[in-house]
């Protein structure tokens, strides 16, 4: 007699550029399973597909040995996805262009399979189960060596015609400013990652940029030395700056802020958050708040399993 599962489940893979995660994920956001793979420094195309697939078959054969039916496949990529196909835009990626992930997965396990951006993902999965669960209209933002993020309207990942908007970090923020690696100027990410606070932080204080890193410049923040306070307000104000502008384009109900060093303290948040409604159109700003990120780690997995999850086109599985 079959009986209908009451929960789906699903293959989550966050493709990075150093290990590939995995996980068996519920879509109450119970993880069943997971692990990770190294990727080579080296590795080529066909070595990272090699990598997916074998995580992939890991997770399935864990699947089957507790018993559950899997809905379906979610990959996230570093680079622009579009329709299944990461057209490129995946630096630390040799040769990551014009992959086809999702014909290759589907006709490999025969399940359907779901692609996109690494950064759409892992805001996906903070709608989905971590700090803006509940809410229909996020924006992601996440702080590291660059500026990445999502936007999520009416509970679904918005990237413009065909997927290529989305580039929250390279909003321009200064008129004729640094120049960025996309070919702009004046972009969010030149002035608010982390890197600009390294490099702004080394620039001041004359320390060599191999002693520093984010996490040194926020405990002497916390020690109250003079520079360290002055670059990080810096920092905190340009983000601000920068998300204001989300915010009076789409009065989002959550600002969230991920990234590692959104892990230093409810302090930081509070920072961005006041610059944010400093700048911010007070009508738009109304309903908005700004958080930061809970997932931590699997936040790339759960985020590419919540892809399937969030298909309208996968159906809940029966098992005998």
């Amino acid at each position: 007699m079959e009986k209908l599962i009451d929960r789906r489940y699903a293959v989550g893979v966050d493709l990075g550029g150093t290990f590939v995660k995995f996980a068996l994920v519920a879509d109450d956001g119970d993880v069943l399973y997971s692990n990770k793979l190294k990727i080579g420094s080296a590795c080529k195309r066909d070595d990272i597909l090699k990598t997916l697939h074998d995580s992939i078959r890991l997770v399935l054969n864990e699947a089957e040995r507790l018993g559950v039916c899997v809905s379906g496949i979610g990959i996230g990529s570093p680079g622009i996805v579009c329709d299944g196909v990461v057209m490129g835009g995946a630096d630390n990626l040799d040769g990551w262009e014009n992959v086809p992930l999702q014909t290759i997965f589907s006709e490999a396990f025969d399940l359907p399979v779901f692609v996109d951006n690494d950064a759409n993902v892992v805001g996906l999965a903070e709608v989905s189960f971590g700090a803006a669960k509940g809410c229909t209209d996020v924006v992601f933002i996440t702080v590291g060596t660059g500026i990445g993020g999502a936007i999520v309207v009416n509970g679904d990942l918005y990237g413009g015609f065909k997927n290529r908007g989305g580039e929250l970090g390279h909003i321009a923020v200064v008129h004729e400013g640094a120049e960025c690696n996309c070919g702009g100027r004046g972009c969010l990410e030149v002035y608010a990652s982390t890197t600009a606070l390294i490099q702004r932080y080394c620039s001041c204080s004359g320390r060599p940029a191999e002693e520093v890193d984010g996490q040194y410049v926020v405990q002497k923040y916390l020690e109250r030395e003079e520079i360290a306070v002055q670059c990080l307000e810096e920092h905190t104000n340009y983000l601000g700056h920068g998300i204001a502008a989300f915010v009076n384009i789409f009065a989002p109900q959550k600002i969230v802020i991920g990234g590692g060093i959104s892990e230093a303290g409810q302090f930081y948040i509070d920072l961005i958050s006041k610059s944010t409604f400093r700048y911010a159109m007070k009508d738009c700003a109304v309903n908005t708040e700004v958080v930061g990120a809970v997932l931590g780690n699997q936040a790339g997995s759960l985020g590419a399993a919540s892809l399937v999850f969030h298909s309208k086109n996968v159906k809940l599985k029966k098992v005998s």
